[in-house]
């Protein structure tokens, strides 16, 4: 499928979007930066310690629960009734400043027109400090986290219903933006336009088989968010004129 195609006409522009909602993680930065393996060690790390396992039989459980549960964090709170906040506590302990101001999406988002949020799987605090060091902070008027999800991850349906509610967004005037597609699933069943942001190099695709074959939930694929973003930025000011 090529870049900004659609997978369903009527979502062919998106003068119609009134909110833009936005994943962290490996969307708002490339997924090869250096700051995600870091969060990724940590947690094989905390599992091999809280568990008593080897490392690599660690990994294996880290990789099957964010399979089986759309977070590591969720399988081990359903299977061995972890209480969540050391877990996030010790695993975001990571150094941000990996990460590079990003110029050209801080232009774009200051010329998108619409509401923008944040939509993560991660915690508030993390959030925070992502977008500090992004520089794109002052675009974003609200950030549901794991917590405000009551620790349910996306792609759980019932997520996107507290987020919506929480938010107070119309779901049909709304696009959301993720670089993994199966988070679009429920966002398409709610009526939101949806962005998968494609990586030829995510490190998730093998562990969640990113298959390309079939996905009628997806409205645009995009490969430069900025770029993309420049565009619906540009159709929205020739609209108005």
């Amino acid at each position: 499928m090529p870049a900004s195609s659609l997978a369903d006409p009527r979502r062919a522009g998106c003068g119609h979007v009134e909110t833009w909602v936005f994943d962290l993680d490996n969307t708002l930065y490339p997924a090869t930066s250096s700051l995600f393996p870091q969060i990724d060690v940590r947690m094989r790390r905390f599992i091999a310690e809280r568990l008593g396992l080897p490392p690599d039989e660690a990994y294996a459980l880290q990789k099957r629960y964010y399979r089986e549960f759309g977070t590591t964090l969720r399988g081990l709170m359903v299977v061995h009734g972890l209480e969540p906040e050391a877990f996030l506590a010790y695993v975001h302990d990571i150094d941000h400043s990996v990460l590079v101001p990003q110029v050209r999406l801080d232009a774009a988002l200051a010329g998108l027109p619409g509401r923008k949020l944040i939509f993560t799987n991660g915690t508030e605090r993390h959030a925070v400090k992502v977008l500090e060091r992004l520089g794109v902070a002052r675009h974003f008027e609200g950030i549901f986290d794991i917590a405000a999800a009551r620790y349910i991850p996306k792609p759980s349906p019932e997520t996107y219903a507290l987020m919506v509610a929480r938010h107070g967004v119309a779901a049909p005037a709304a696009a959301m933006v993720e670089d993994l597609h199966r988070n679009l699933v429920p966002a398409a069943a709610i009526g939101m336009t949806t962005v998968w942001l494609r990586q030829a190099d995510h490190p998730d695709a093998t562990v969640l088989g990113q298959d390309e074959a079939d996905l009628p939930h997806v409205h645009h694929v995009v490969e430069d968010l900025p770029v993309w973003l420049e565009g619906v930025a540009g159709g929205a000011e020739r609209g108005r004129r």
